[in-house]
């Protein structure tokens, strides 16, 4: 007798169950393995940093080039930092300081590049997230750099010219601005719309066209805002979906940013020891600070050193050094690592022209 439906998919699933028992297994045995490389690095005294940014992305890239299918190779990453996330913390729970409040996208970035067990600090401004780092009270800092709507994080720029702190990773995260109010409340009752200024300025033509009589007042943060609008009867927010179970809200419009194509680029700062220091992946980008001298010619001197070497400058920008008025330095991403021959020349030939500071060489993130 042929074999009924039932029985195939009966037979199929406990397959699949005994599969998830032999996975259990192994993450139990993964984790075990871990708990000994701690054990050994207590042994011996080890001081350096046991969260290793390098021996993390060789593991992601390692799993992507051995993956046959059909398991969907973007779908490795996510897992796999689950395990490594519980993992490291079975180990010491890694401290990640970040641009707060909760649910917040710069927590959403945290969360995507670390994992939901490790330990998650939100901090009240970029320069607090960076002092944590700096004080050893956290592992490694969070922070938003640019959205490719509205630009620039200026206080990113201002902390990074300060600190002594190494960029260790990017997260490029895609930006879902929803409409969050109370319960019930119908958006045309909408009487003002709380957000930061840059996710304002991500929905600026929504806003017009939808809400065109609503105020815009600014906030701290996204999440600031969710909270704001929670206690506005006639208040709505713009901000994650994240953020909506969290103040009570529901999510009335998703995705009213201007821009489909809406990413923000986040950094991952780190001390400046040997572990801030990744080996070149093929795929890296390296950002520098540099600050030349005035004069006529300056800025082609500093762009010379990358053009002849066809060296590919992704992003420069001016910031004022708030040293003395008029006085600038520039930010520059190069595709490449610093230890890169053409890079590591080209750095060399700058250094005659202007000061030169590496913020970081680390892998670039795939959007």
């Amino acid at each position: 007798m042929a074999e009924t439906l039932t029985e195939t998919l009966s037979g199929l699933r406990g397959r699949i169950d005994a599969l998830d028992e032999e996975l259990l297994a192994l993450l139990n045995a993964r984790a075990r393995l871990v708990q000994e490389v701690g054990e050994a690095k207590r042994q011996s005294g080890h001081s350096g940093a046991f969260y290793a940014a390098q021996r993390e992305q060789a593991i992601h890239a390692r799993l992507a080039s051995l993956n046959e299918g059909p398991f969907p190779t973007p779908a490795l990453r996510p897992v796999f930092q689950e395990i490594l996330s519980a993992c490291l913390s079975l180990e010491k729970g890694l401290r990640v300081a970040f641009l707060g409040p909760e649910a917040t996208f710069t927590h959403a970035a945290a969360r995507q590049q670390f994992g939901l067990s490790a330990n998650l600090l939100p901090e009240r401004s970029v320069q607090a997230v960076f002092q944590q780092v700096e004080r050893g009270r956290a592992d490694v800092g969070v922070v938003p750099l640019e959205n490719s709507t509205e630009g620039m994080v200026g206080s990113t720029l201002d902390t990074l010219m300060d600190s002594d702190l190494r960029i260790t990773a990017e997260i490029v995260l895609a930006v879902e601005q929803c409409l969050l109010t109370r319960p019930g409340l119908d958006p045309a009752c909408v009487r003002r719309v709380y957000s930061h200024p840059h996710a304002i300025g991500q929905c600026r033509g929504w806003l017009s066209t939808h809400l065109p009589t609503a105020e815009a007042v600014e906030c701290a943060s996204t999440a600031d805002a969710a909270r704001m609008a929670k206690g506005d009867g006639a208040g709505a927010a713009l901000a994650s979906a994240l953020a909506a179970p969290l103040y009570g809200l529901e999510v009335t419009r998703h995705g009213v940013q201007d821009q489909r194509a809406n990413f923000t680029r986040f950094l991952v700062v780190s001390p400046n020891d040997a572990a801030a220091h990744p080996a070149p992946t093929g795929c890296d980008r390296t950002s520098l600070l540099l600050q030349a001298h005035d004069g006529p010619g300056a800025l082609l001197d500093l762009l010379r050193p990358f053009s002849s070497r066809g060296l590919n400058l992704s992003r420069i920008e001016s910031h004022p050094t708030r040293k003395k008025a008029w006085d600038y330095a520039f930010f520059l991403d190069v595709e490449g690592h610093e230890a890169d021959e053409s890079l590591a020349a080209a750095l060399t030939e700058l250094a005659l022209h202007c000061e030169v500071r590496v913020l970081g060489s680390y892998p670039r993130a795939s959007q």
